[in-house]
């Protein structure tokens, strides 16, 4: 009985980390769609696609980082911050994000105070 218990759990891992994959794997192809689309300008497309890519595996901060993007390329200031935090919570460390965000505060921040002016 221990045998076919352990061989359960192992099977159970194998599966397991094979659906992390199928997830992933699905996830990526909504991102690169989205990359597609935006590139001809289709960006509400891209939006649906990246939305759906972070639905699919919210664990992928590549799909939330090119969210953020068309988010704020749309003008949607609030849903594109919030999505770069995600993007960074998932990934502290990523240079490409934390660049991305940076630019974003930057450009953000500037049209806000002259708003106010």
């Amino acid at each position: 009985m221990r045998i076919s218990s352990l061989a359960i759990a192992f099977l159970l891992t194998i599966t397991a980390g094979h659906a992390f994959a199928d997830v992933r794997d699905d996830a990526k192809k909504q991102v690169e769609f989205g990359i597609a689309v935006a590139q001809r300008g289709l960006w509400r497309e891209a939006i649906y696609r990246w939305e759906r890519a972070a639905q699919i595996d919210p664990s992928y901060a590549a799909a939330h980082n090119n969210l953020a993007i068309a988010y704020e390329h749309e003008g949607e200031l609030d849903k594109a911050r919030a999505a770069y935090e995600k993007a960074l919570e998932i990934e502290p460390n990523n240079t490409f994000i934390k660049q991305n965000y940076e630019l974003f505060k930057e450009i953000n921040d500037r049209t806000t105070r002259q708003d106010t002016l």
